[in-house]
């Protein structure tokens, strides 16, 4: 690239100025063909292109100039000297660079069209199927199709190939060149003492099974995919989760997972195969790349971008060794990628979003861990059920004697389960065996809940319970980084159950008390009720961080009838200080203590006062069941043997389950420092920017391919793939995938040549293209075309296994041939 524009200033520019732009772009465009630009350059004129990037000595211009085909360039003037000649075929063999346009203009530069000519470049047609080669000696000539495509050029250089190397030598650079380690001297004794004539392949194929081979592979892979397992920048946090990525690459590389499949995967495997574990973990690609953990709100939109770019550019760079990310803030300058194909592509990745998810590892051996104890739990359940059996008559004569009033209530509690519970700012609550409801989404600056609940007549006091759990700040209660919360105001209004339409009558709340509160001032339990919604409020800091806590709130008068209540509850008081974990109880007695972790379900409390009330007559199934259960608690047997049971039961084998770092869709971001600022992890649509600058928008991208990687006919929505009924992901990176993989019509074709050129450079050093990631105009050309277009025919044809690539190369010739050379 530098070199093709240094080459422009010093030697072509001077040239189109003096002697070609006065009747091509400048006064005059004559025949339609300007040189004002390298746009204008490329578009040609009404003779068709004036130049052919794919193969520059055909090119029209020099033709021209060199007086080969009329009319004779310059115009009525000399040929020009040799060496301008010269500079002209060098520069466009660099792509012809501008390093800036011959003439200024104020109208806006025209959009890159994607030619004919440009799908014609070496790397973009459709690979050329060449069979190897005769050897010109068939008795003595190479045997190997790789050694036949490579001995004709040797025989033009006149270069005679070496000897093959010796077996210890082989054994060596095979192991290293596979594993990354030295063969082991056993390894290298049975295959020097091997008479087998296959005895290199079954050497070969031993490394191949090697668990190092996965391994070694993995390890080169990692670096085109730019993983790491911290965050990058200043900070460069640690992400913990992240290495499953490296080992999906051991295990696909081990396996010989098909390329197809396996780049399939990284884009969109939660899309095409969102049941398999290691699907998951291969969208580690996509979340791999640096980000940011420090972000101002400023920063938002564009480190998301940068974020985006980061995925576009890598997938290309990875998979098509293709600099795509150049056309991010205008048309790429060399290759034909318009910045609206960059912007098609990052509209693909516009849900993704890096996030942390449990996935289960080894699942197929869990049956086995698991029956053991399962054959034991029957036991303890058969060992309950016939004792129960043995109480049952007991049971029905407890019911109808007068002892059955002895049945104590072992809390005033009753656990409420409300009608709903909604967030203002949308916290998301998944509710726990226990009747609380635990918050599972990020914590907002502010907060407001809102439960509907229905209570008994007689009800005269709330408790509001704020419990511990494990994914809360220092076990909670609150959502704030200390663990802490603070309820700002705390309001109840009722209607009666059976005219729920009548308006709400506000309760006045007639005391508050707590189990533990932060100050006896602005952050007591009493000021949950005052006149200061905003900056006030209960909160239990300083010895309440990490246990659960509770606050009742008695109004003046019991309820007079069964009735409907709203309860509304504000956290107004510092940022991100809701609880994370909630219960409402309700009692009958408005002097009861307060009490956190407690309670009895409704449908036993129910029970009980209606045992005590009317007797065993008129009693529901269900209330004669959980009555049942209650009273098999009284008995010392059925303790005993329920204790073993529940004792098993907590002994239960649990699947390997392990946090995995993924990119998806509709799943819960991975935590960042500005999750409280209201960082929103992406952004619903992708736009087109002017230069690259999220302030500067334009339309709003759809998602689309590189079009020079279209044939013709074709169109993005033939690789569509629907996103299935109630879908959590668009599937636009599915649709991505299944182009990218398609040999016949889509860019599959270059991805099996990109691979098959960077399994070839892992064992020469250097690929057959020299420049891996740049398949480009300014990349090498191919130094082996038809072997390289061979080679991913191969490629595809052997079911995209990277192990028959290594191997056809390990047992050439070429590569089995000595390091020995002549002295200098």
């Amino acid at each position: 690239m530098k070199a093709g524009t240094a080459l422009f200033t010093a030697s072509i520019r001077p040239v189109l100025q003096a002697q070609c732009l006065d009747c091509h772009g400048g006064e005059k465009t004559r025949a339609g063909f300007s040189l004002a630009s390298r746009e204008a350059l490329l578009t040609g004129g009404d003779s068709g292109p004036a130049i052919s990037l794919s193969s520059p000595p055909d090119s029209l211009l020099l033709a021209l100039i060199r007086h080969d085909e009329e009319p004779f360039m310059p115009a009525k003037k000399p040929r020009l000297p040799e060496e301008t000649l010269t500079a002209f075929r060098r520069w466009i063999e660099l792509g012809a660079p501008y390093d800036r346009p011959l003439v200024e203009t104020s109208l806006p530069p025209a959009e890159l069209t994607v030619t004919a000519s440009d799908r014609d470049f070496w790397s973009f047609r459709p690979l050329a199927f060449t069979p190897p080669p005769p050897p010109a000696n068939s008795t003595t000539g190479p045997r190997r199709d790789i050694d036949r495509f490579l001995s004709s050029a040797q025989t033009a250089a006149g270069v005679t190939p070496n000897p093959e190397a010796d077996r210890r030598t082989l054994a060596r650079r095979a192991a290293l060149s596979l594993t990354g380690l030295p063969p082991t001297p056993e390894a290298v004794d049975a295959f020097l003492t091997d008479p087998r004539p296959d005895a290199w392949t079954r050497f070969i194929d031993s490394l191949l099974a090697s668990p190092a081979f996965g391994e070694h592979q993995a390890r080169l892979w990692m670096d085109v995919a730019r993983f790491a397992e911290s965050s990058g920048f200043e900070h460069d946090s640690d992400r913990p989760s992240a290495y499953h990525y490296r080992d999906f690459l051991i295990q696909a590389f081990n396996s010989d997972l098909p390329w197809d499949r396996f780049t399939a995967w990284q884009l969109a495997g939660d899309e095409l195969a969102p049941d398999q574990p290691l699907a998951l973990q291969a969208t580690g690609f996509l979340a791999a790349g640096v980000f940011p953990t420090q972000l101002t709100e400023a920063e938002f939109e564009s480190a998301r971008y940068d974020e985006l770019d980061d995925m576009v550019g890598t997938t290309g760079v990875a998979f098509l060794g293709l600099s795509i990310g150049c056309a991010r803030c205008h048309d790429h300058k060399y290759d034909p990628i318009p910045a609206r194909d960059y912007y098609a592509l990052a509209a693909t990745f516009t849900a993704a979003i890096r996030s942390e998810t449990q996935l289960e590892f080894y699942p197929e051996s869990y049956p086995a861990k698991l029956a053991p104890w399962t054959s034991r739990e029957r036991e303890f359940t058969s060992a309950l059920s016939a004792h129960e059996a043995s109480l049952a008559p007991a049971f029905t004569a407890w019911l109808q004697s007068p002892a059955r009033t002895s049945l104590v209530l072992p809390s005033p509690w009753h656990i409420l389960k409300p009608v709903s519970l909604t967030a203002k700012e949308g916290t998301n609550f998944i509710p726990q065996p226990d009747g609380s409801h635990l918050a599972t989404t990020p914590a907002p600056a502010h907060e407001e809940y809102t439960a509907e609940i229905e209570v008994a007549a007689g009800t005269s006091a709330l408790r509001l319970e704020t419990l511990t759990h494990p994914s809360l700040p220092h076990q909670g209660p609150g959502r704030a980084p200390n663990g802490n919360f603070a309820l700002s105001d705390l309001t109840v209004s009722a209607r009666p159950a059976q005219d729920l339409k009548s308006p709400p009558r506000r309760l006045p709340i007639a005391s508050v008390r707590a189990t533990h509160q932060q100050n006896g001032g602005g952050l007591s339990a009493a000021s949950a009720i005052d006149a200061d919604p905003q900056s006030s409020g209960w909160a239990v800091d300083l010895g309440g961080i990490g246990r659960d806590q509770a606050a009742v709130f008695a109004w003046e008068t019991p309820l007079p009838t069964d009735s409907r209540l709203t309860v509304r509850m504000r956290f107004h008081v510092n940022q991100q200080h809701s609880p994370g974990r909630i219960r409402l109880s309700s009692t009958q007695s408005a002097s009861t203590a307060p009490s956190a972790g407690d309670g009895l379900a409704e449908p036993l409390a129910s029970a009980l006062l209606h045992l005590k009330q009317n007797g065993p007559k008129n009693l529901s199934p269900t209330q004669i069941e959980v009555l049942r259960r209650a009273w098999f608690a009284t008995d010392p047997g059925w303790k005993a043997r329920n204790a073993a049971l529940e004792t098993h039961r907590s002994t239960r084998p649990q699947p390997d389950l392990r946090p995995v770092m993924i990119c998806s869709e509709g799943v819960p971001p991975l935590k960042h420092h500005a999750d409280g600022r209201g960082y929103p992890h992406f952004y619903p649509q992708v736009h087109l920017l002017e230069r690259g600058n999220p302030k500067q928008k334009k339309e709003i991208a759809s998602p689309g391919f590189l079009q020079v990687l279209l044939r013709e006919g074709t169109s993005p929505a033939d690789w569509r793939v629907p996103a299935p009924t109630g879908s959590r992901t668009s599937h636009r990176r599915a649709t991505l995938a299944r182009w990218l993989t398609d040999p016949e019509r889509g860019a599959g074709h270059l991805l099996a040549r990109v691979a098959a050129n960077r399994i070839w450079q892992q064992h020469f050093g250097r690929g057959l293209v020299a420049t891996p990631n740049d398949f480009g105009f300014q990349g090498a050309r191919p130094s082996h075309p038809d072997l390289l277009d061979w080679l991913a025919t191969e490629f595809i044809a052997h079911g995209w296994s990277t192990k028959h690539l290594h191997r056809l190369i390990l047992e050439s010739s070429a590569w089995c041939q000595s390091s020995a050379h002549d002295a200098a």
